[in-house]
């Protein structure tokens, strides 16, 4: 059985949760009552012109990761003028209109200092957002279709402070000695690598369909979406409990981190982490890995034979190696799990601005290569 290609689109559902805040005029309108859009507030600048404060969860802003997203509706033959005005922030995601199942890029005028940026919009309705919509709704598309697969269990790890499921998908044999763990969506806006987070984890579904997975000794978890209330609320960076999560592993003040590390916890001894990747996005492609005094022989390896031998193959996905030092007070994932572990464990950042079809295609390169050299760490 195959698992379907990659969702390209999807319509933001009304969120429970949605910012009340509107700016409404004879001839316009601007709300934030979808999944995913930005807790902002708006001002009324003119009967076509609006001004919308982008301000972080809570202050002072955790990182420069100014999340926006609105509806706006515009009557009649003319369009309307919508400022961004950043607190704390500068100006760094090109705007997206999404109309139906069409996501096209917007010209943006900014200032000098970024701290303004002010968009034209068309007649006619759509949603502005900071990136390509990647609601949870898409998320619980690809655990189904990941679900459905054999040998695939869907596992609800626990509950997030909303009280949202922070849902999983267990492929594989479940008595495999070597288990795999695939993460994504610690930080909300950081859209691109969930793209790649999604192409890679389908291709090795579709392999493990072919019994590509070591003859039943490799399993996987894969968690693509660990802050669904962060997603949900149009947060830059945390959780609902004001926290990054990906500052968490070690301390596991809060109870997204805390549900996997509780699975962890209650594997059989016969099973253990062989490997991680978390997926995240940033200003360019690159791989967060050991730095070479962390690294063992065996680590080194792994990392030759998969990323390095690849780094110059992929022509339209340029991407650089980084090597970071695995200090556990910084709190990442990457962190804990090599220094708990002593295994692979990757930051895999993914390009603001990347193209999503070269994303994918080279995610699905990259996780057919993996899955090739995950025998070796056995």
């Amino acid at each position: 059985m195959s698992l379907g290609g990659c969702a390209t689109a999807h319509s933001p559902g009304v969120s429970a949760l949605s910012n009340t805040s509107t700016c409404a005029t004879a001839s316009a309108r601007i709300a934030f009552d979808f999944d995913g859009a930005s807790n902002s507030s708006c001002a009324i600048l003119g009967e076509r012109e609006f001004e919308i404060l982008v301000t972080p969860e809570h202050a002072p802003p955790i990182n420069p990761s100014p999340w926006y997203g609105f509806r706006y509706e515009a009557v009649g033959s003319q369009g309307i003028w919508v400022r961004l005005q950043y607190a704390g922030a500068r100006h760094r995601y090109s705007p997206k209109l999404i109309r139906g199942t069409e996501t096209r890029p917007l010209q943006a005028e900014v200032s000098a200092d970024k701290s303004v940026a002010r968009l034209s919009l068309p007649p006619g309705e759509g949603i502005v957002a900071a990136t390509e919509l990647f609601t949870s709704a898409r998320n619980d598309e690809l655990i189904s279709r990941l679900a459905a697969l054999p040998q695939a269990e869907r596992i609800d790890l626990g509950r997030s402070l909303d009280g949202r499921p922070v849902k999983a998908v267990r492929l594989g044999n479940p008595g495999a000695p070597g288990l795999v763990l695939l993460m994504g969506r610690q930080h909300p806006p950081e859209v691109t690598g969930a793209i790649a987070m999604e192409a890679f984890v389908t291709e090795i579904a579709n392999r493990a369909g072919s019994g590509a997975l070591a003859a039943g000794r490799i399993q996987f978890l894969i968690v693509p979406l660990l802050n669904p209330d962060g997603v949900a609320r149009g947060h830059w960076r945390a959780n609902r409990g004001a926290t990054d999560l990906n500052r968490d592993w070690g301390q596991f003040s809060q109870p997204e981190t805390r549900s996997v590390k509780a699975w962890l916890d209650a594997l059989p001894t016969r099973t253990r982490p062989i490997a991680m990747i978390d997926f995240h996005s940033t200003n360019r492609n690159q791989f967060y890995v050991q730095s070479e005094l962390e690294a063992d022989e065996r680590e080194e390896r792994f990392l030759a034979n998969w990323l390095e031998s690849n780094q110059h193959l992929l022509q339209d996905y340029p991407f650089r190696i980084e090597r970071r030092d695995a200090s556990p007070a910084l709190g990442t994932a990457k962190n804990w799990f090599h220094g708990t572990y002593d295994i692979p464990s990757y930051t895999y950042e993914v390009g603001d601005e990347a193209d999503p079809e070269a994303i994918k295609r080279s995610a699905a390169h990259l996780a057919r290569e993996f899955l090739e050299e995950l025998v070796s760490l056995l």
